[in-house]
């Protein structure tokens, strides 16, 4: 969708500042396509209220249809990655990237305490590979940068894997990897 026209970009991202609309997205991705009907049964949803939603995303971009498919409209993403930054100086591009941020924050920590619950029922090599942590450094903004950077590109190897099913390993599941990067507020 194009982004020319004032608050279009604004709008586009507001989409994103709904909790069903991050579950919808997860869900089409890791089943490569989706429909509502399928989308209902992996979140708990109406069918209804799924197709709404899926609709919504693919208004904005973030989902696409399937071409050729039949009766029932299956889903997929139109990208694994999401930009959620302002996309201009505005105050209205503020506060959409702020609600679209807070949605995407709310889900990830939802998924954490999910992971967290049920971590004990995993075989236990998915036990010792799975982990929760952090560090505080000091750091320059180049510095930081380039942590980010790094990270990205580690992370970028393996979600090429999405697109290539044929170079997933046969014991390969979908990990979630969830990292930020920040600067302490100055005291």
């Amino acid at each position: 969708m194009p982004d020319d026209e004032p608050g279009t970009a604004a709008v586009r991202l507001r989409a994103l500042a709904h909790p069903l609309r991050w579950r919808l997205l997860d869900a089409v991705s890791q089943e490569g396509t989706a429909t509502a009907t399928r989308c209902a049964e992996l979140t708990g949803e109406s069918v209804a209220s799924c197709s709404y939603h899926l609709n919504i995303l693919g208004k904005y971009g973030y989902l696409e249809p399937v071409p050729g498919a039949g009766k029932e409209k299956p889903w997929r993403a139109a990208s694994l990655h999401q930009d959620l930054s302002a996309p201009g100086p505005d105050l209205e591009d503020e506060l959409a990237s702020e609600a679209a941020t807070e949605a995407f924050l709310d889900h990830e920590y939802a998924r954490l305490r999910a992971w967290r619950r049920q971590l004990a029922a995993q075989p236990e090599q998915w036990r010792q590979a799975s982990g929760l942590g952090g560090s505080s450094m000091w750091v320059t903004p180049a510095e930081l940068a380039q942590i980010k950077d790094e990270m990205m590109a580690i992370l970028d190897r393996y979600t090429r894997r999405w697109d290539e099913p044929e170079q997933r390993p046969a014991d390969a599941r979908v990990g979630r990897v969830f990292f930020y990067t920040a600067v302490s507020p100055r005291r």
